[in-house]
């Protein structure tokens, strides 16, 4: 993940210096757009996926725990 983001950071330095070198503001925040901001989010949408996964994983099974928990609460009371 970490060198996910040394690559992002990278590229969005000599994005920002081709944005810079475009002769209006407008051409310069549509290429700063598309060729800077567009492939990071990409490229970081996809580094943290597993991360992601791993968290959800990992939500759902405390889920179910407290779930569990719940019914054998519920089972002790009913005597």
């Amino acid at each position: 993940m970490s060198f996910a983001i040394i690559i992002v950071i990278g590229w969005l330095y000599v994005t920002v210096l081709i944005a810079a070198n475009e002769p209006s503001i407008t051409a310069g925040i549509i290429s700063f757009l598309f060729y800077g901001a567009l492939p990071c989010g990409l490229i970081l949408y996809f580094a943290t996926s597993k991360i992601r996964r791993q968290l959800r994983a990992h939500r759902e099974l405390l889920a179910n725990q407290r779930l569990n928990e719940g019914d054998r609460a519920d089972t002790g009371t009913d005597q």
